[in-house]
């Protein structure tokens, strides 16, 4: 089923919810809905479209760290839209790895701003080694995501936003 885009009551993205979810804060009265699929949910006794985009009714505070992405491998991946950032080629998951710009045993960390998508061929020619020594520069230099931009981008990299969420997130691929 569709994921559902939730927005502040001041119509900034805060997250993407199941649609089960969508359906409980509906029912608690908690949202209002802006936008819908085509597609319906019928219960024995009602029949209701799926909505697409929910508005909450009360302001939330976002906490500050709210606004950071998770560090995660699948996070990493994304940020380097799944291409390998020593060939530039791009790979799927399953066949990805990161590597550490300065290795750790040179006192490299991680972290966000030491580490990259690469593929385990180009892992394995980098060695422990920088990319200097090496002879190869990164595509992009390694950054930490922030904000709901990110939040939301990182969560649909997968999957094309539907075309109900354009008016409501601001990003380009």
């Amino acid at each position: 089923m569709e994921q559902i885009l939730v927005l502040n009551s001041t119509y900034e993205p805060l997250q993407v919810i199941s649609w089960q979810r969508a359906m409980r804060m509906l029912f608690q009265g908690k949202v209002e809905v802006v936008e819908e699929y085509d597609r319906e949910i019928r219960s024995v006794s009602l029949s209701l479209r799926l909505p697409s985009v929910l508005r909450l009714l009360r302001y939330v505070t976002v906490k500050r760290h709210h606004n950071q992405v998770r560090f995660t491998r699948a996070n990493i991946y994304s940020r380097d839209h799944h291409q390998c950032q020593y060939c530039r080629q791009k790979f799927p998951s399953s066949q990805l790895t990161y590597d550490h710009v300065i290795p750790v045993a040179r006192g490299g960390n991680k972290s966000w701003e030491n580490i990259v998508t690469c593929c385990v061929r180009c892992n394995r020619k980098k060695g422990n080694r920088t990319p200097e020594e090496a002879g190869m520069k990164p595509l992009r230099s390694p950054t930490a995501p922030y904000g709901f931009p990110h939040r939301i981008k990182f969560l649909l990299w997968e999957s094309k936003a539907p075309e109900s969420w354009k008016s409501y997130i601001f990003w380009s691929r």
